[in-house]
């Protein structure tokens, strides 16, 4: 699956912003610590957890790939691609793009429908990530 969606602001903050670990949290809701992050809302009000791989950088091309290696959301396995398109006046692309490989008893579907609901979600947040870091510089 994918998502994209346009940050009004240039490349090079968008970049900051999203290739740098201890920023995940201004504008990946779900990451609530680096070591931990929790996407879905269990039953009995646990969190659910996963562990991630950086896989390539490459600021050149404003690109980073990452997998998720281990789950219990059954995402195991899972190549996730974000990369940034300078857009033009002072904007930029996001382009998120997941492959899953659901463990058995999940339905591809819906991680594919939740994954571009909470990624797209993520993309609005960034101006907003941007325009607080600012503030406090």
């Amino acid at each position: 699956g994918s998502v994209d969606g346009i940050v009004t602001a240039p490349i090079n903050k968008v970049w900051v912003m999203i290739s740098q670990t201890k920023r995940l949290p201004a504008w990946m809701p779900m990451v609530e610590r680096i070591v931990s992050g929790f996407m879905y809302p269990q039953e009995d009000g646990e969190r659910s957890w996963i562990k991630e791989r950086l896989v390539s950088i490459n600021p050149s091309s404003y690109l980073y790939v990452y997998t998720m290696e281990a789950s219990d959301v059954g995402l195991d396995g899972s190549v996730n691609t974000l990369k940034l398109v300078d857009y033009g006046d002072d904007t930029t692309l996001v382009e998120w793009s997941f492959e899953i490989n659901p463990v058995e008893g999940t339905s591809e579907e819906s991680i594919i429908d939740y994954l571009g609901f909470l990624y797209k979600s993520c993309i609005r947040r960034i101006e907003g990530a941007i325009e607080a870091a600012s503030r406090k510089c």
